[in-house]
């Protein structure tokens, strides 16, 4: 988590002369760690003409790696067992410079299942037994069971678990998975058959029909039933293997899915609320047609203003679909987009609408899809496009201690952010924030000070009335990135301090981590799985609300996530920590992944409600 003090330092540097040597930034000197061992190193030379290659020895004459050049950066997998590595540099004048390095090398990180074995026939109490490994230095934080995808049926804050499930017959893709405090995780599949009768639960799949033809957007509609007494949990839709599509929550199912021209088997599967599961497949033949599928709003619902409009359209049209239009009365064209594609926010006041999306071919035609809904007047106030405001403070920490340091660069890692950004942007006016290459698992965060002391609002609540009156928060955000699978995690965090406590609602999207939200337990100090998937877009718009709640007797009540139209209550509760700040804050944090990838992740439309 992001510490919230800042230390401004001043250097005094004098120029030194040149030297040829060697400088090793990873692994340290000593240390144990797992393979694959990740090797950073520079070096430099009194030669004119400088460093011409760099390598590493494993062991006496075992050269293992060679680069050219004055830098090295790689990984090796390597046996357990204790090496005496040496990293050497070569000059172009004949010369050469060496560090010896002593690591020790443990098992890789991963997760070993004792029991059940794989392809296993069980009875309905299935006992768990596993242990988890990590790389991350601060070692395993917590392991859990998914009985299905998206279905974590047990977590526990420790590096090993032994747990009974009961679970109804059936077959089980079950998956035993290790997080780490970096925000790593390991993964170890095991399928189990649970003998006994098969459960009642059943899909019926009313749409689209079995051997059918149909237009794109293909409309899907089916419902579940499950022999577990507490229901079913939630549907979706598999249109490849491996490839969820769709996720509602409840026992029935009804959306429109853009599909390319083919022929799909897709399947509609329902998970209970008993870690059980039953399928569909149905069988269809998509062809391309003119149509529009809105994914936000949802029809018939009730939303706060400004209203988030997110849609695609097709069309039978040779040269493509040329734009489209939101209209929220009759003969009312409130917004118009170039291309296939729409996503914008509107102010609407107060009210029923019946908008409809529409969109329009380059060979003349159209089509549209009608959107009812209830605009309501919203609670509180709202702090609006922050990502354009100022104030904004960011800093760098990273492994084994993550102390902060700051300003760019520090500690290896270089980072900013660019404010004013008219491409990518959805405003005209986004913000941009980067983080560099360097040491593995280096996290760059950027902080607000909203109300309070530093306020960048102008609320600077000097008599401390107003924060201590506040009780809900949401932090709502588009955030667009060409290259998110290279995040570790992304972070968003609201922070209250008020009364002698401390209230951080994190919010954790882990990506190349496990694509799994995570929360932050905040008086145990760690992450805390929740099972909800997390899969942002890469070269798209993401738009994600977050909202929370700090209880009439202080407590921590997480609400709800909501990424791109799809919402997932959560309803936990945790317990503040002490402090000695006041005021009310919110992070954006960008996590390095296991080699240190730099990407970019642009913020737009940056908004914070509170009341």
């Amino acid at each position: 988590m992001p510490k919230y003090v800042y230390a401004v330092v001043c250097l005094l540097v004098t120029a030194v002369p040149a030297f040829a040597g060697v400088s090793v930034s990873a692994p340290e000197n000593g240390v144990t760690v797992q393979s694959p061992v990740h090797f950073v190193a520079s070096a430099n030379s009194t030669c004119s003409k400088g460093v011409a290659s760099m390598g590493i020895y494993t062991a006496s004459n075992a050269l293992a790696y060679t680069t050219q050049g004055s830098t090295l950066n790689t990984t090796l997998s390597l046996n357990p067992g204790t090496y005496h590595a040496v990293v050497e540099e070569w000059d172009y004048c004949g010369g050469a410079s060496t560090v010896p390095i002593t690591v020790t090398v443990t098992n890789a990180a991963g997760v070993n299942v004792s029991s059940p074995a794989n392809d296993s026939t069980v009875s309905s109490s299935v006992k768990y037994i596993a242990t988890g490994t990590s790389s991350c230095p601060k070692g395993v934080a917590s392991m859990g069971i998914y009985t299905a995808p998206g279905q974590l049926a047990y977590v526990v804050n420790s590096a090993s678990m032994n747990k009974t499930l009961d679970l109804n017959p059936g077959t089980y893709n079950t998956v035993v998975q290790e997080w780490d405090n970096c925000g790593g995780g390991a993964k170890t599949p095991i399928t189990i058959n649970v003998a006994g009768s098969p459960a009642s639960s059943q899909v019926k799949v009313a749409s689209p029909a079995n051997n059918s033809t149909n237009t794109s957007p293909i409309p899907f509609s089916a419902s579940a039933t499950s022999s577990c007494p507490k229901g079913v949990a939630s549907m979706g839709i598999y249109t490849a293997p491996g490839k969820l599509a769709y996720v509602s929550q409840g026992a029935t199912l009804k959306t429109s899915l853009p599909m390319s021209s083919g022929n799909y088997t897709a399947v509609v599967e329902e998970w209970d609320n008993c870690g059980g599961a039953a399928t569909t497949p149905v069988t269809f033949t998509a062809k391309a047609g003119s149509g529009v599928s809105v994914s936000a709003p949802m029809n018939n619902s009730s939303v706060t203003s400004p209203v988030n409009f997110s849609a695609t359209a097709s069309s039978s049209c040779a040269s493509g679909v040329a734009s489209m239009g939101i209209y929220t009365a009759p003969g009312q064209l409130a917004y118009v987009s170039q291309g296939s594609t729409l996503n914008t926010s509107l102010p609407l006041s107060p009210g029923t609408y019946n908008a409809v999306i529409e969109e329009w071919d380059h060979c003349g035609g159209a089509s549209t899809t009608p959107i009812a809904i209830n605009v309501s007047g919203g609670q509180g106030n709202v702090f609006s496009n922050l990502q354009r405001a100022g104030g904004w403070g960011q800093a760098a920490q990273g492994p084994p201690n993550f102390v902060n340091c700051s300003p760019s660069p520090c500690d290896g890692i270089s980072f900013g952010m660019n404010q004013g950004v008219s491409s990518p942007s959805l405003s005209g006016d986004a913000t941009t924030f980067d983080i560099g290459s360097g040491t593995p698992y280096m996290d760059v965060f950027f902080n607000n000070h909203l109300i309070g002391p530093f306020s960048s609002q102008g609320l600077p609540d000097n008599n401390q009335t107003l924060v201590p009156s506040l009780h809900n928060f949401v932090y709502d955000v588009y955030f667009y990135g060409t290259n998110l699978n290279a995040s570790q995690a992304l972070e968003f965090d609201l922070n209250q301090f008020t009364n002698g406590l401390s209230f951080i609602w994190g919010h954790e999207c882990r990506v190349a981590g496990g694509n799994e939200w995570d929360i932050w337990d905040n008086q145990a100090g760690h992450w805390v799985p929740t099972g909800i998937p997390c899969y942002p877009k890469s070269n798209d718009w993401n738009h994600l609300v977050i909202q929370v709640q700090r209880t009439a007797d202080n407590q921590l009540l997480y609400q709800s996530i909501t990424l791109n139209g799809q919402q997932y209550n959560l309803n936990a509760y945790y317990a503040p920590t002490s402090t000695s700040w006041y005021g009310i804050t919110i992070n954006y944090q960008q996590d390095g992944n296991n080699v240190q990838t730099p990407y970019q992740v642009t913020l737009d439309n940056l908004n914070f409600r509170y009341w």
